[in-house]
């Protein structure tokens, strides 16, 4: 009986040795290819997304943001995860005729990601108001285009 307990045991070990070699045979097996991409080509999504702003067209703002994807944004204290929260936001910011414009960022790449983080500056056409701003895009390919994962902007604290 002692015996089968140990061979049991030495299964149960070699089981565990086994598992842990896994994830490097997974690694070795993973399929997924990644999409070539730059920083210029990243940079061109803030522009494709500022330029649906210009359309004044919620849905099409929208149109950027993956199916999954948050949407923190600068002038309102609720995260927008829906489609119909985003167009929501969207309707209200479109009023005043947004346009913004990198002043700093920094873009890092990965295998079907990517990520632009920086500060931009919005002028707004119809009040003439100016408003500088922290922004962070998360994206990913999803094997058509270049969405938006997560977007986060937040007012500048310090004037």
């Amino acid at each position: 009986m002692f015996s089968s307990g140990v061979a049991v045991l030495a299964l149960v070990l070699a089981g565990c040795v086994t598992n842990q070699s896994v994830p490097g045979n997974a690694q070795a097996l993973r399929t997924e290819s990644c999409k070539g991409t730059s920083e210029q080509d990243i940079a061109a999504l803030f522009d494709r997304w500022n330029q649906s702003l210009q359309t004044g067209d919620p849905h099409k703002v929208s149109a950027n943001y993956a199916e999954r994807s948050i949407l923190l944004p600068t002038l309102s204290n609720k995260p927008r995860v829906t489609v119909a929260e985003k167009v929501d936001y969207f309707h209200h910011f479109l009023e005043d005729r947004p346009s913004g414009k990198i002043d700093f960022r920094i873009i890092e790449l990965g295998c079907n990601s990517a990520v632009d983080a920086g500060l931009y500056t919005f002028t707004f056409a119809r009040t003439g108001a100016v408003a500088q701003a922290r922004y962070t895009y998360t994206y990913r390919w999803d094997g058509a285009q270049w969405l938006i994962t997560s977007h986060h902007s937040s007012v500048m604290p310090e004037k």
